[in-house]
């Protein structure tokens, strides 16, 4: 969002701050992730409740109804439906918002059949730079080729970060799932290969991340954003450290409280170089 702002339009007009813009970002972001969890808590419900680690989540140990999971999760969707329609009169996140939506409830199905379930999810989530920035800057930046490249790139390093962490995630249920027939790295590799596979991931989520402000003369990204990632690669180290293949108790902090603090760290430099640029 802060880049979709910072840069101007193809045309050389600048990009209006609004406040139904930013209505609509966090509008979508908050219904599209309720919604998405909400539906995976529901297609999961009998495979949480036959795994010890999950038994005693709100479905499965009975505090939510199935009826009302439901609900929720149509109220949800409907509501990012119609968050996109603060864009107006930019047609496309209207457009798209059915195709997003499916593609982010799909994730919670495909451990069913595919091991790529951890890179369907970071992909899920790498969609949310590519949406806001079509969103604010309109049809017309989308067509030129160019004007995507500092996007994309912010896509690729989401979700590489995003496949990393959640194949650590996964490694507490690596023996479940290959004993229920579910795919995940950890099911199909061992712990000690996922953990190699999801440093690979990391990073190459630092190399995209590096490379952001580089790929682009748009983007005005420089020093307090780069110190901001020379702190996210420390975390990166510190998040494997803390996971070993014969331990596991620490996966938690690794995956809840590293990852918060990336995400923040990201958030606050990069929108304070924009802002000091």
């Amino acid at each position: 969002m802060v880049l979709a702002y910072a840069s101007p339009l193809p045309s050389g007009e600048s990009v209006v701050f609004s406040f139904e813009a930013v209505l609509g970002v966090l509008g979508c972001m908050v219904f599209a992730r309720s919604a998405a969890m909400a539906f995976n808590r529901l297609v999961d419900r009998e495979i949480d409740r036959k795994n010890p680690r999950t038994a005693k989540r709100h479905l499965p140990a009975g505090v939510i109804s199935v009826s009302g999971a439901r609900w929720f999760t149509l109220a949800c969707s409907v509501g990012f439906i119609l968050c996109t329609l603060l864009f107006l009169p930019n047609w496309l996140p209207l457009l798209l918002s059915l195709p997003v939506l499916c593609f982010l409830c799909g994730y919670s199905l495909a451990k069913r059949f595919t091991a790529a379930a951890h890179l369907w999810l970071g992909i899920a989530l790498s969609l949310s730079p590519l949406c806001v920035w079509l969103a604010i800057r309109g049809p017309e930046s989308a067509a030129v080729l160019s004007d995507w490249c500092a996007p994309i790139v912010l896509a690729l390093g989401i979700a590489a970060w995003v496949t990393g962490f959640d194949i650590i995630y996964a490694c507490q249920d690596a023996s479940y799932d290959a004993n229920e027939g579910l795919h995940s790295v950890p099911a199909k590799f061992g712990v000690a290969g996922a953990l190699r596979i999801s440093l690979v991931s990391h990073l190459a989520m630092l190399f995209f991340m590096f490379s952001l402000p580089f790929v682009s003369s748009e983007i005005s990204l420089s020093w307090v954003y780069l110190a901001g990632m020379i702190v996210v690669a420390l975390l990166v180290v510190r998040q494997h450290r803390l996971v070993r293949p014969d331990d596991l108790d620490r996966v938690n902090e690794a995956f809840f409280t590293a990852n918060a603090w990336i995400s923040l760290i990201v958030l606050v430099c990069g929108a304070a170089d924009t802002l000091i640029r």
